[in-house]
């Protein structure tokens, strides 16, 4: 899996999210509306997801491992913060 293309749709600089983002699978698939969101600890990636009638909200999409999981996030990271400077 290489992501193809990253694109910082949105910024903020108040409350917690910093970005909204899109990015492209292998050029055939897009993912859009991942969410790049401040920490207590660190800044992290909320894939999108989507609010069942009971409140809770549950990921559309998301990364089956954890390693595919930390390298979307560092080079959504390296993006952003390419982006900012």
């Amino acid at each position: 899996m290489e992501i193809s293309d990253i694109k910082i749709r949105k910024t903020m600089q108040e409350g917690r999210l910093r970005a909204v983002v899109s990015i492209t699978i292998d050029n055939a698939i897009a993912i859009h509306d991942i969410k790049l969101v401040q920490g207590d600890e660190r800044m992290f990636v909320a894939m999108p997801s989507r609010r069942e009638e009971s409140g809770i909200f549950r990921d559309i999409i998301h990364p089956i491992s954890a390693n595919i999981r930390e390298k979307i996030e560092e080079q959504i990271l390296e993006a952003y913060n390419d982006y900012i400077q």
